[in-house]
């Protein structure tokens, strides 16, 4: 009885011991999983310089009206026009699935219809309203197709047409530069540059 009980034992210990060893090896071998390649971008090299071309007119745009320089103003908004009008939106359709660049050329419509006031635009004030619409079109759209590029910052000027009357815009730098009250406001000079805050931002993650 004793002998058999000792086998039985035995067997026990080799059974646990042959199950640890193999969990071992097992394990040793999930540390060192076959290297995995670099994933490619959503979009082409072409696609996201053509989007970088338009956002970087888009800031000379906002500089100039933290300058105050209608004229600069105008002549970007032409650029950015040209910029804008140039994206492959083809790229979006996705498996025969139009629905993004569907959705994309929606917000270029708008973005366009606004954009065209600032390069014909005489009122500096006026044109601040349109940027203030471009920007509301932009941020959305660039969410949409899945922004590739440089970090930006979606701002907040919580005074921007007044007291009451805040307006957003896009910037490339987390320093406020507010592009609505600018550096020669007529009652404030350039005391209100500064004024507003970061509320979100869009970047490749």
């Amino acid at each position: 009885m004793k002998r058999f009980l000792g086998i039985i034992f035995l067997v026990i210990v080799v059974v646990f011991a042959w199950r640890y060893f193999s969990k071992k090896g097992g394990s040793a071998k999930e540390k060192d999983p076959d290297p995995v390649a670099i994933k490619a971008g959503k979009h082409s090299q072409s696609f996201n310089a053509k989007v970088a071309s338009a956002i970087s007119n888009y800031m000379l745009m906002k500089d100039a009206f933290v300058n105050d320089d209608s004229a600069t103003a105008q002549k970007q908004a032409g650029e950015f026009i040209k910029s804008i009008n140039a994206l492959p939106l083809d790229e979006l359709i996705s498996n025969g699935d139009s629905t993004i660049k569907t959705t994309a050329q929606q917000q270029l419509s708008d973005i366009k219809s606004n954009t065209a006031p600032i390069a014909s635009g005489e009122s500096l004030q006026e044109m601040r309203h349109d940027f203030y619409m471009v920007s509301e079109n932009l941020y959305p759209f660039l969410k949409i197709i899945g922004y590739e590029g440089e970090k930006l910052y979606w701002q907040n000027c919580p005074m921007a047409f007044g007291d009451n009357q805040s307006a957003d815009w896009l910037s490339n730098t987390r320093e406020i530069m507010n592009p609505y009250l600018g550096k020669k406001h007529p009652i404030y000079k350039s005391g209100m540059l500064h004024c507003g805050e970061t509320k979100d931002s869009i970047f490749t993650k």
